[in-house]
């Protein structure tokens, strides 16, 4: 399998791992079948977009996507009020409109990610910028 769809199921797990903790708060909640640009998981009345970053355990960054192939993309396109990021040990929950406001202060670099063909421009948030913020919500991946 390659990298890329690898990293789409991985992703999808995830998905449904965090939608498992939002039901208990919000039992109608749901994960998205299929490929929608905007968001991951519905509350009826939330939208919350899950991005899944395994690799900010090797590079101490957390990697947020604007754009890919030259398209906007990530949190310049999402519709969710809420941004989730997970790692191997945490899940970090944030405002979409705080994140984008965040984000500011970090430079925008574009890369080609292993396995993949298209470029991306992203930030690079260092985590224990964004771990250690007073707009950020953690708790420990079970």
């Amino acid at each position: 399998m390659n990298t890329f769809k690898a990293d789409l199921k991985i992703g999808k797990a995830i998905e449904y791992e965090i939608c498992e903790l939002i039901k208990k708060k919000y039992p109608r909640a749901f994960v998205v079948e299929g490929y929608e640009k905007g968001y991951d998981i519905v509350v009826p009345e939330i939208k919350i977009e899950v991005k899944y970053d395994i690799e900010s355990y090797k590079t101490g960054n957390y990697v947020i996507e604007t754009e890919s192939n030259n398209k906007p993309s990530g949190l310049s396109t999402t519709t969710a009020e809420i941004w989730v990021i997970v790692d191997k040990k945490l899940i970090i929950w944030i405002n979409t409109e705080v994140l984008k406001n965040f984000i500011k202060d970090f430079k925008e670099v574009s890369f080609t990610a292993k396995g993949d063909t298209k470029s991306k421009k992203v930030y690079l948030i260092p985590k224990d910028k964004l771990q250690y913020s007073p707009w950020v919500s953690i708790q420990k991946r079970t």
